[in-house]
């Protein structure tokens, strides 16, 4: 005959050991949502985020991007000429991983502005690397 004490782990162990498959069931289904979730999303044109490519941040969260496990197209206003863009998931496919750019950032040009902003910087530089080098000259050197 059982004692009380041994009835009672019994009950408690067989307890427990239906709150594990309730908890595995539940763990299965939230997985096999997040699959389906995951599959639908590429099949809507998203790109798939590729984690172990991304650059290492600082930060102690993670973008949306990251959780959700694939790049949404993102629509955006250029800050110089004001023209609406969207930024595609190609795009920051190739922004986050194979550039490392922060997964924090975002666009804020569009690629005309971007390409004026790059030619002006590049003549400043020019124009500063002249004059260096006239001083330099003036100075006997």
């Amino acid at each position: 005959m059982k004692s009380g004490r041994q009835k009672r782990a019994e009950i408690e162990a067989h307890r427990a050991e239906k709150r594990d498959k309730a908890r595995q069931g539940e763990r299965l289904d939230a997985e096999r949502r997040r699959r389906e979730a995951f599959e639908a999303a590429l099949a809507r044109g998203e790109v798939a985020v590729n984690k172990a490519t991304l650059a290492p941040t600082g930060s102690y969260g993670y973008p949306d991007f990251q959780l959700r496990g694939t790049y949404l197209p993102i629509p955006f206003a250029c800050k110089s000429c004001g023209k609406a863009e969207v930024w595609t998931p190609h795009q920051q496919k190739w922004w986050y991983e194979t550039a490392k750019g922060d997964p924090f950032s975002g666009p804020s040009m569009c690629r005309r502005c971007r390409a004026i902003e790059r030619r002006r910087k590049a003549e400043a530089r020019r124009v500063h690397l002249e004059g260096v080098e006239r001083k330099r000259k003036a100075k006997g050197g």
